[in-house]
């Protein structure tokens, strides 16, 4: 069997491992892919020169690829399971339509608040002098949100008037996050434990996996700028039965019964977004394909066949090892903003599993750093403390200039 995985961090890295895990003899391939993608199977960056989804189709094609995983949202908005489906191919992921639940929030929250969903208020606006004269009704904190994907880095936590009109201004105004921007969602501040639940649907159930928990500032205590992910633990902590059974009911079934509704049928990812408060559970936002880190600290608890997961039409029962994950995002210093690249990485054949690759690539015999996130280390523990314990000790195994990763994960 051939399988191509869209995308180059560390979890499309995790997702190969885990399908040759479970079975050796899939043949992979990975576009773009990076370092570490290459050393278990194929990387076809070589042979396409930029992001054309008519380009990939025509690959599969070609190569007779029988199942194709979109790892990373940018494909998604590109309708590159719209352009898969018309060449009769086989891919994991939303079509255009169903995408918007994640690239369009404005989509997003109206789809939400016709079906119930508990979610925090908001306004949507397209005029950067409404935006900023709707400061004067409301209290502090706000969250400002693009409108559009920004790469996990356009949700703005603002706690005053002036750091919210510096958000807009830079949102709407200087185009920080270029189209992304050109609608934004100012919503309530919700004071709470942050969750992620990631679930398969394949058009009939959702199934949802254990949850994970993810950080996403670039500094320790979660202060400093949005980034793609500097770490996270699995199980969440806080995700309690009372909480779970909330969740189903005002957030799972009623996004399921939407779907249903507004004919939203597709087989791949639906990420829940959540907020645990001290009462209930909110949803703050959709993803429409996995989670980066949380991929890679939930994989390695995963008992069941992943490809099976991806291709059953029918009901799964998910099975999970009774451990604890922690991961630790090493990144290059700078990011998520400038940051140099090139530096000579050492440690990485001294680790053990599971570590995954997300910026790196081998270079005359030797490790380099290629992008801002570099290496995801994973500890599996007992405990939540012993996983904590165990990444951490893994990753200080590592070591190249500018390295940086944060030491309070799981705290």
């Amino acid at each position: 069997m051939k399988i191509l995985i869209l995308g180059n961090g560390g979890r499309e890295h995790a997702i190969g491992k885990k399908i040759l895990k479970d079975n050796p003899f899939v043949r992979l391939y990975f576009y773009p892919g990076n370092g570490g993608t290459n050393l278990i199977g194929i990387n076809i960056g070589n042979y396409i020169n930029d992001y054309s989804m008519l380009e990939l189709a025509l690959f599969s094609k070609k190569n007779n690829i029988d199942l194709t995983i979109v790892g990373s949202e940018v494909f998604l908005m590109k309708k590159i399971v719209d352009i898969f489906h018309s060449y009769g191919l086989r891919i994991i992921g939303p079509n255009y339509l169903s995408a918007r639940l994640e690239g369009d929030r404005g989509f997003s929250k109206f789809f939400m608040k016709k079906y119930g969903i508990r979610t925090p208020n908001y306004e949507i606006f397209h005029c950067y002098d409404d935006a900023i004269n709707y400061l004067d009704k409301k209290k502090f904190p706000l969250v400002i949100k693009t409108n559009g994907i920004a790469s996990g880095k356009g949700v703005l936590l603002t706690n005053n008037k002036k750091e919210a009109k510096k958000a807009i201004r830079e949102i709407m105004i200087e185009k920080k996050f270029g189209k992304s921007g050109e609608k934004i969602i100012i919503e309530n501040f919700l004071q709470g434990e942050e969750a992620s639940i990631i679930t398969i649907f394949n058009g009939k159930y959702i199934t949802p996996f254990i949850s994970s928990k993810d950080y996403k500032k670039i500094g320790e205590n979660e202060i400093g700028l949005n980034t793609g992910g500097m770490g996270a633990i699995s199980p969440h902590p806080h995700m309690n039965n009372l909480i779970w059974m909330d969740f189903k009911k005002n957030i799972l079934d009623p996004t399921y019964e939407g779907l249903i509704s507004e004919k939203l049928i597709f087989f791949g990812f639906i990420y829940f977004g959540l907020m645990i408060t001290c009462e209930k559970v909110y949803l703050l936002e959709y993803n429409t394909r996995m989670g980066d880190p949380e991929t890679q600290t939930l994989l390695p608890l995963m008992k069941n066949n992943f490809l099976n997961i991806i291709t059953s039409f029918d009901k799964i029962d998910m099975f999970w090892e009774q451990l604890y994950s922690c991961c630790i995002v090493l990144s290059s210093k700078g990011y998520p903003k400038k940051y140099e690249i090139g530096k000579i990485i050492s440690g990485i054949n001294s680790l053990k599993e599971p570590f995954y690759i997300s910026g790196a690539k081998k270079q005359e015999e030797k490790w380099v750093t290629t992008s801002g996130r570099v290496i995801n280390i994973i500890g599996l523990g007992n405990t939540i403390n012993e996983s904590i314990k165990i990444a951490y000790k893994n990753a200080k195994k590592i070591k190249f200039d500018n390295l940086y990763f944060r030491k309070d994960i799981g705290s």
